[in-house]
């Protein structure tokens, strides 16, 4: 599995993914290392785990295919996770459990647990499972530290690399705040700490035997673990995952804008020290942004008290508001600073709610992929704020639960699918179906939001 928005990050010849790929050791820790660090991992590894998942391999023939289905367990991913509660919850990544029918979680001590998956978010390929063991206790590990972590300081990955389980690397943070182009919440611990297959969903601990990220990603030219690997951070994993255990699902915040980042040129003509804050260049009708006055060419500056120097930082801090809430928002408007008052909506019903508004499709939609596309007609282009010269299929509903809903919103325009323009919704749709049917992977997509054109790949 490759995040291919991931591969415009660095030199096109790169091979870059999920922690699918083969790899060879980092160098040893040198200069001031610990003379060992012996004891914090043998207290830390008895909470990780290795995760095997298998998917059942369908198939029929005859007249009653419903009668005559066979099943047989196929291995379709091993990976790593770590137990936070003593009751058997496990951290993971999503891609690690994704499409599984079983699930075993080893301990260290050669323990095997079938394992249900409590809940799980492909926007930050997490997933939380509980272990099928009622009354029994488990060494655990602990979420904290990242926001004292500081690049340069040590770091130790422990997880399940080629199946070789309970293998200790060790490290430095090389950078945080990494933005690699896999999605709208990338904020990223880069580590040099050596990750290869089967280290996805273990964790990356600090001195003081903290989780401070979730082993997600690596890049590399060849495959092969070069010190590049990516963590998702203990902050946002642990709001993650505590939703995940309460809810079974995400509950994040909406704000219905369309944002760009600000240019050096546009900052200068503001009179702004530097290209900091976030552009608003579309409104949606009837979101908690337009109910609060919110205006295309407003530049956000705090959001929640939060600074906004990006337009992730505004992503983010939505993101992780609570739904419901009522916050501050500071915008820059003709030269002054305004106040906003926002009701934060929850990004995942209004989505859903979208997808599901009408069963019937009008004459000019079409419906598959996760995705319900219309032509530009007058009616959309107002309703989405769209130029009267756009030129695609417009995006009006995502489903949540599909891959569409990690790269695309309603209100985008598809351009191209496949270096082919695109105009009719109809035959968008029929050109996913087939990519989907001959199993052909991702697909590279040209997109428009707002004043943005980029490209995207999008899994059918």
């Amino acid at each position: 599995m490759v995040r291919s928005a991931f591969l415009r990050a660095f030199a096109p010849a790169a091979a870059v993914g999920f922690l699918a790929f083969s790899g060879v050791e980092a160098a040893p820790p040198r200069g001031n290392a610990p003379e060992s660090f012996a004891d914090l991992a043998e207290q830390l590894t008895p909470a990780v785990v290795n995760i095997s998942s298998s998917q059942h391999a369908r198939g029929s023939t005859g007249e009653y295919p419903s009668l005559q289905r066979k099943f047989s367990p196929q291995a379709v991913s091993l990976g790593s996770g770590f137990i936070i509660d003593a009751s058997g919850i496990v951290v993971t990544n999503n891609h690690v459990i994704d499409n599984a029918d079983d699930i075993t979680v080893t301990l260290q001590d050669g323990r095997e647990y079938h394992a249900t998956v409590r809940g799980r978010d492909q926007e930050t390929d997490l997933a939380v499972l509980e272990l099928d063991a009622a009354g029994q206790r488990f060494p655990y590990v602990s979420f904290g530290g990242q926001d004292k972590a500081r690049v340069g300081d040590w770091v130790i990955a422990i997880g399940n690399p080629f199946g070789l389980g309970g293998s200790v690397t060790v490290g430095i943070i090389s950078a945080r705040n990494r933005d690699i182009n896999s999605g709208q919440y990338d904020d990223f611990i880069q580590t040099d700490a050596a990750i290869n297959r089967g280290n996805s969903g273990g964790p990356l601990f600090d001195m003081n035997g903290a989780v401070i990220g979730v082993n997600t990603a690596i890049y590399s030219r060849t495959g092969d673990s070069v010190g590049v690997g990516f963590s998702v951070p203990s902050d946002l994993a642990s709001t993650v995952v505590s939703q995940l255990l309460e809810f079974g699902e995400t509950r994040r915040g909406w704000l219905g804008v369309s944002i760009d980042d600000m240019t050096p040129e546009a900052a200068t003509s503001l009179g702004l020290s530097r290209p900091n804050g976030a552009v608003v260049t579309v409104v949606r009708p009837n979101s908690p942004a337009a109910d609060a006055g919110v205006l295309a060419n407003d530049v956000v500056l705090e959001f929640n008290r939060h600074p906004v120097n990006s337009g992730r930082d505004l992503s983010r801090a939505v993101a992780d508001t609570p739904v419901g809430s009522t916050v501050p928002m500071v915008v820059l408007r003709g030269g002054k600073r305004k106040t906003l008052m926002v009701k934060v909506d929850r990004r995942e019903t209004r989505m859903l709610a979208a997808s599901q508004a009408d069963s019937f499709l009008p004459a000019n939609a079409a419906k598959g992929s996760g995705l319900t596309l219309q032509e530009p007609t007058e009616q959309i282009r107002r309703a989405y704020g769209l130029p009267q010269s756009v030129d695609g299929v417009v995006v009006t509903a995502v489903d949540p639960d599909s891959p569409a809903a990690l790269v695309l919103q309603p209100g985008d325009v598809i351009l191209e699918i496949g270096w082919e323009r695109t105009t009719r919704p109809e035959m968008a749709i029929g050109k996913l179906d087939k990519l989907r049917n001959i199993n052909s992977g991702p697909v590279q997509i040209y997109v428009q939001r707002g004043d943005l054109l980029f490209y995207e790949s999008l899994r059918p």
